[in-house]
């Protein structure tokens, strides 16, 4: 991606790499229709004309010191400016699943761990020093849902469609452990005091030798004393995803409800 605008920002250095063009180099969670738009995002500083090109959507914005930073010889966004910019284009839960991109982290004994491309105190800032930006309302209340250790925008919007039914937050970066301490599940989310994991299988989970690890997995966290949910995309879909009487059935049979902890609330 970094190749394919270089040029661009070659011929003007003064040139910034914003919003969804951004936010694809550094990998960070788009909704599917923005993400097919391979038009280029950039920006002169205000005080300057809008770059002016085919393919370019051209912008006027004024940037805060550490706003504007540098990767793989390009100039950018930083990850917190370029979620505050995706604020005036994205819906609500798309721009939550974006901030839980940008601030996923896992540790040590998570097979892959992850660091932040930035912080929820980072993006809290950054919403704080621009209170007359276009989208700004829209990200003070995404910033209120965001949360750490969603590895995908379906995860984020299974935690959103939850929560949002009165249903009690799941957690994230919860770690099941065999009976010497070894790591070996790691949920999408989890009612630990249920002892119920959420599996999301994507498209890839119908190839042959993904299904075979799936079912192993299962095996495994239901030998450990847990049940595992697997969460399908059509149970995301529509006004009333189905994901929500899924969890609901599962939570009400699994334990009273004194054990209902809200984490996150």
């Amino acid at each position: 991606m970094a190749d394919n605008v270089r040029a661009y920002t070659r011929i003007d250095p003064s040139c910034v790499l914003t919003h969804s063009t951004s936010a694809r180099i550094m990998r960070i969670s788009l909704p599917a229709w923005l993400d097919q738009d391979w038009r280029l995002h950039i920006a002169r500083q205000a005080s300057s004309c809008k770059p002016r090109r085919r393919n370019v959507v051209g912008h006027q914005l004024s940037f805060r010191p550490g706003e504007v930073i540098t990767s793989d010889g390009v100039r950018l966004t930083s990850p917190a400016r370029t979620w505050l910019d995706l604020a005036s284009m994205l819906s609500e839960d798309d721009l939550v699943a974006a901030g839980d991109s940008i601030v996923v982290e896992h540790g040590e004994d998570f097979p892959a761990p992850r660091k932040q491309l930035a912080s929820v105190s980072d993006l809290q800032r950054m919403v704080a020093q621009h209170p007359g930006m276009r989208g700004v309302k829209r990200a003070r209340l995404a910033l209120e849902l965001i949360r750490e250790g969603a590895d995908s925008a379906p995860e984020s919007l299974m935690r959103l469609a939850l929560i949002r039914a009165g249903l009690p937050e799941p957690s994230l970066n919860v770690v099941l452990r065999d009976g010497s301490g070894r790591p070996v599940v790691w949920p999408d989310a989890a009612y630990p005091h249920r002892r119920l994991a959420l599996q999301y299988d994507g498209g890839h989970h119908g190839d042959p030798d993904q299904y075979r690890r799936d079912i192993a997995r299962q095996r495994l966290t239901e030998s450990l004393g847990w049940r595992e949910l697997r969460v399908l995309k059509a149970d995301l879909e529509g006004d009333r995803p189905f994901i929500v009487e899924k969890v609901r059935a599962l939570l009400t049979i699994s334990s009273a409800p004194d054990l209902w902890p809200r984490t996150g609330s």
